[in-house]
């Protein structure tokens, strides 16, 4: 952070200058997200006037808003991400503008004639900047795109791409390397490597999966005279095609993942590598870098050794294959695949300890519903229907999970530098929240300050048969932070493991393709030297932060050698993570996008539905039948004063008492969807008779109350709420779908 004192004070208010970036609001003013964390800087609609979304500023605190925040003044523009707008091209008034797509922009941006390019009024364009905004001047532009009518099939994807700049299409020289690299296992691949082909391999993916990046096999065995099992996860050895440094391996750091999307994918890799010669096909040879375990009848690994090998998938299982199996094995899906029969039998053994292990280390294992749209032949959703965890889900994550804390063990035990897959524990501020949340519902138990993983699994676990424990889960996940990519290892908190790192999928993931070089550099005794990758700006900034912060050049347990070597490996990190979540954001706007789409179809029809999040501005509802999740605005509750109650996650009557909390049924009508601006609005129809909160005892702290009157109707951002929940109202409700 960029800090320098200021003589002239006014009032009490630091004038401390403060770097960070904007953050847009679609009403016109922003927030200033500080470098050094500290709570969010409000910047009016009229300081907005000359900066735009994402750019990174210099701001100096000038008050206290009506509402207790930070607010700011602008003295600098530090960087403008050079990145296109995207929006819909209008005419009026004989003047052509773009208004953008993303309501977080704020103005629109004049086009001069000729400008245009071959773009007609109401298509969906991208736009380049030309004149930046100004006080008393609007953006101005150029379109350098047309994408097409905003109804077209697949736009969503079109505009997420663009609107979160996610890479979208190789480079020629990375499309080159991949072409010449050979169809088959060539005889030059298999030297040095273990003949494994005779090995009945199998994959396990889901009915839609493209590329097959991990395959399972398993066999009892004796641990002395104990019981256990031999345990082989043989993982594509994409590091053998992907040179470091390469033209191939420079666009899969830019983009750090694949990015899926309902009907299409956007690999990390060409298509062939990522679906052919990288994939595990079955009854064709393909390198892997292999994991071969010894797990004892306790779930423990007790013994391990990495390998590179050649392997022949015998066959190609689907999740409802591997569950239908398992569930009677002498029906009809058993007698399709009687030769692999036993080996999943073994399978399902070993997936038995290991989740007896697991639950005996306490690890975080809550059931929450996912959902999975269903697309027609034009890309409109079909249907949204929950996704079924079965026992074979299951068999495979414990079979991942488990190579991968060998893989952080081996390369821990040799001291090299690598990313870490952290997830650390809660914060106090978020368990001050939670312990209230749960002393609301009548959960009665105590949750000390540094709390273990199992305290969470216990309140799962005793909670699992109340009506709404789906919605006590999705909280106790919201109470977690999100896992990260970094080289300092701090342990995995939700999977309770002293070190964790992804290993197996390194087809869509690069820090697993970073792992297998540094594996593979420890067996060939030497070390492993990251290429020079570019590092965004974004992550500088960050990277600069954490080093300046710890005013030293080794860290507490992170990667030994030269300073610099440290520092790239924490670009790296930081990069990974980035992109994980940008994936992650534009997956979730064409989901909202395809949800909008869906719901104008449905426009005054009811729905029953439940209560999944309480802000001071209203109540977020999930449809029953439909999984699409909806604002009933406070407006519409009723005329009367409603407090929020953080502490409970509720709004509350003040004359009727009447609480709208987590887990309360509703009946609501869906009455407006706005596409643009992905969001769905539903009116309360009545309340349904089951699911509403007991009373409990009153909050000790005040909060105030806000009207729902007609008379009192006023927008959200205007609501007596805290900073976060007002600049973001939605989105952040959804509990994240994954710990590992």
């Amino acid at each position: 952070m960029y800090s320098k004192k200021n003589e002239n004070h006014v009032g009490a208010v630091a004038t401390d200058e403060i770097e960070g970036s904007v953050q847009g609001h679609r009403d016109g003013h922003g927030f200033v997200v500080r470098d050094d964390g500290e709570a969010d800087i409000y910047l009016p609609p009229n300081e907005m006037r000359a900066v735009l979304h994402k750019d990174r500023v210099r701001v100096r605190i000038v008050r206290q808003d009506r509402r207790g925040r930070p607010e700011g003044r602008v003295l600098e523009i530090i960087e403008r991400p050079p990145q296109p707008i995207i929006g819909r091209l209008l005419h009026e008034a004989g003047i052509w503008l773009v208004a953008p797509e993303d309501r977080r922009y704020g103005q629109d941006v004049l086009i001069p004639k000729g400008a245009t390019g071959t773009g007609s009024a109401g298509q969906v364009v991208v736009v380049q900047l030309t004149e930046p905004p100004a006080l008393f001047g609007q953006p101005v532009g150029r379109v350098v795109e047309v994408l097409g009518e905003v109804d077209d099939a697949g736009m969503e994807v079109e505009i997420a791409v663009r609107k979160y700049s996610v890479p979208h299409m190789f480079s020629e020289a990375c499309l080159a390397q991949a072409q010449a690299l050979p169809d088959t296992v060539r005889a030059a691949d298999r030297r040095s490597r273990v003949d494994l082909t005779d090995v009945a391999f199998v994959t396990i993916d889901g009915e839609d999966a493209r590329d097959f990046d991990d395959a399972v096999y398993c066999e009892p065995a004796r641990i002395g005279r104990a019981k256990g099992w031999r345990l082989l996860v043989a993982i594509a050895d994409v590091s053998h095609y992907v040179d470091s440094g390469g033209a191939i391996d420079t666009d899969a750091y830019d983009r750090a993942t694949s990015v899926y999307f309902p009907r299409r994918v956007l690999p990390m890799l060409p298509e062939k590598l990522s679906n052919g010669l990288c994939s595990l096909n079955p009854e064709v040879q393909r390198l892997a870098m292999v994991c071969d375990m010894v797990v004892s009848a306790g779930g423990e690994v007790h013994a391990y050794q990495f390998y590179p090998a050649v392997i022949l998938s015998h066959a190609r299982l689907t999740y409802t294959d591997v569950a239908a199996v398992l569930a009677n094995t002498r029906g009809p899906e058993a007698g399709r695949w009687r030769d692999r029969v036993k080996d999943l039998l073994n399978l399902h053994d070993v997936y038995r300890a290991l989740l007896a292990a697991r639950h005996a280390r306490g690890a975080v294992d809550f059931e929450t519903t996912e959902t999975q749209i269903v697309c027609d032949d034009n890309g409109r959703i079909e249907k949204i229907v929950p996704r079924v965890r079965t026992e074979a889900h299951r068999l495979i994550e414990e079979s991942m999970l488990a190579a991968n804390v060998c893989a952080a063990d081996f390369i821990g035990q040799y001291k090299r530098p690598c990313l870490y897959r952290v997830h650390e524990g809660p914060t106090l501020e978020k368990l001050d929240v939670l312990r209230g949340y749960l002393k609301a519902l009548a959960v009665n138990v105590a949750l000390p300050d540094d709390p273990p993983p199992k305290a969470f699994q216990a309140i799962a676990e005793a909670t699992k048969d109340r009506p709404d424990a789906p919605q006590i889960h999705s909280m106790l996940l919201r109470t977690m932070q999100q896992a990260l990519y970094t080289p300092i290892n701090s342990g995995h908190f939700g999977l309770a493991f002293e070190a964790y790192t992804h290993f197996t999928s390194p087809i869509r993931r690069y820090p697993d393709l970073l792992v297998h070089r540094v594996i593979k550099s420890i067996l060939a005794g030497r070390k492993y030297q990251l290429p020079p990758l570019p590092v965004p700006g974004e992550a500088q900034h960050k990277l600069a932060r954490q080093w300046a912060a710890r005013g030293r050049q080794e860290t507490r347990t992170g990667p030994a050698g030269a300073p610099r070597d440290a520092q790239a490996w924490e670009a790296a990190g930081l990069h990974c993570s980035a992109n994980e979540r940008r994936a992650d954001e534009a997956s979730r706007d064409v989901e909202a996008w395809l949800k909008c789409q869906y719901m104008r179809e449905h426009l005054g029809e009811e729905y029953g539905g439940v209560v999944t999040a309480a802000t001071s501005f209203g109540i977020f509802v999930t449809l029953d039948a439909l999984y699409v999740e909806g604002l009933v605005h406070i407006t519409e509750l009723g005329g009367e004063y409603f407090r929020h109650d953080e502490a409970r996650q509720e709004l509350r009557g003040e004359r009727t008492g009447i609480r709208y909390g987590l887990g309360t049924r509703v009946r609501v009508q869906v009455s407006r969807v706005d596409l643009d601006g992905r969001k769905i609005d539903f009116r309360l129809v009545h309340e349904e008779a089951a699911g509403t909160p007991a009373k409990t005892a009153r909050t000790e702290r005040a909060q105030g109350g806000v009207r729902a009157g007609a008379a009192e109707r006023r927008k959200p951002e205007k609501m007596p709420a805290k900073t976060k929940v007002a600049k973001d109202q939605r989105g952040r409700h959804a509990p994240r779908k994954k710990l590992p």
